[in-house]
């Protein structure tokens, strides 16, 4: 296997993008791509690890990373460009991510065909009254914070790789949605959910709001912002209203960080309570918003500093086992509720959430801190 072996020990990691390259292939070590959970599915659990994956291969040149990630591709998509997705959410669109690159790198039309595919749900998805997309249909009226990473990111790269400019100011709509009926104002950090029609358990009444500030949802929401500034022309009049948005936004961040570990906790504005917990996968979104905020200008360098923490107080945090590297202390995935569904979700290790996030993190950092020597 290319890169660092799986038993690798933390004396030998010296650089985020080593971190990376461990967290990867103790995955691989452990499942056969089709095999990764949830198995033989088209999801985003398997999208966001793969991703981070490919991100390791852009930054190494390792082989067996870009083979692996492809593996799985063609394990569910077929050469006509076929594959079974969820048609009705958002999430189905952010493995979509995988396909760019593959096309890039291989050319094979199946996966232009399948790309297309994805973005032909904008055309299907229902809608808010104010056009906003649907979480999922079974959450009517619902928009969520992590929908904006799972299908924004891909429509950007879909515009920017096929050339549909439209799809930048559909999804810059869409951000301007969520910080409209979502931001708090006392925090600066916006609520998980937010349903139009007030019908949810959860919804305020007047607001319509979802009543927490989830740590994943809102690590989701700072990286998609983050990411719009990879994907908008240099010209666009959007990446100043991206810039504007994502500045407060980290600067929030940075206010609820844990002094004592560099990470956030599962309701990120709650670390006092004696129930709540700290919670790596959002800390991992939060040092890549951050880490890239600051290369984008989008965040002063003030806050690097809280990157640093954020990111060293993750590699504390790991282990390994007979595979190699563990990343622990995950949030399986959850839904919008109140405190007591967050604080009483079940942890995990090795999450496909939590190692996506962390591989995303450390490559981000290594971007930051500059190359390896």
């Amino acid at each position: 296997m290319n890169g660092i072996e799986s038993n690798a020990t933390a004396a030998a990691l010296k650089s985020p993008i080593d971190w990376a390259q461990a967290s990867c292939d103790a995955l691989m070590a452990k499942y056969r791509p089709e095999q990764l959970p949830p198995e033989g599915r088209w999801h985003y659990h398997q999208g966001i690890f793969l991703y981070g994956m490919l991100k390791v291969w852009e930054a190494t040149g390792h082989e067996a990373y870009l083979g692996y990630a492809r593996e799985y591709v063609d394990k569910l998509v077929d050469e006509y460009g076929n594959f079974k997705f969820a048609r009705d959410e958002l999430d189905a669109m952010m493995p979509g991510l995988l396909l760019f690159p593959l096309h890039a790198e291989f050319g094979e039309e199946r996966y232009r065909i399948a790309a297309a595919k994805l973005r032909g749900m904008f055309h299907t998805l229902n809608r808010t009254s104010e056009g906003g997309f649907w979480h999922k249909d079974k959450y009517p009226y619902q928009m969520w914070l992590d929908g904006l990473y799972m299908g924004g990111v891909f429509a950007m790269q879909y515009a920017r790789y096929f050339g549909e400019a439209d799809l930048f100011d559909m999804v810059l709509y869409q951000e301007s949605l969520m910080r409209k009926h979502m931001t708090d104002e006392r925090t600066g950090l916006l609520f998980h959910a937010w349903d139009e029609s007030r019908n949810f358990p959860w919804a305020d009444k007047v607001t319509g709001c979802s009543p927490e500030f989830w740590g994943r949802s809102l690590g989701w929401y700072g990286m998609a912002l983050a990411d719009f500034l990879d994907e908008l022309p240099p010209e666009h009049p959007g990446r100043e209203v991206v810039k504007a948005a994502l500045r407060p936004f980290v600067e929030a961040l940075v206010r609820y960080q844990d002094e004592a570990t560099g990470l956030w906790y599962q309701v990120v504005d709650k670390g006092a309570e004696a129930d709540n917990w700290l919670e790596t996968s959002c800390t991992s979104l939060f040092v890549y918003t951050i880490a890239k905020a600051i290369r984008h200008g989008a965040a002063g360098e003030e806050c690097r500093a809280a990157a640093e923490r954020g990111y060293e107080g993750l590699i504390r945090r790991t282990r390994t086992d007979e595979f190699g590297l563990v990343v622990p202390e995950i949030c399986i995935g959850t839904s919008a509720g109140d405190y007591t569904n967050y604080v009483t979700r079940p942890v995990s290790e090795n999450d496909l959430h939590g190692v996506g996030a962390f591989i995303l993190a450390c490559a981000e950092m290594q971007k930051l801190q500059g190359p390896q020597e």
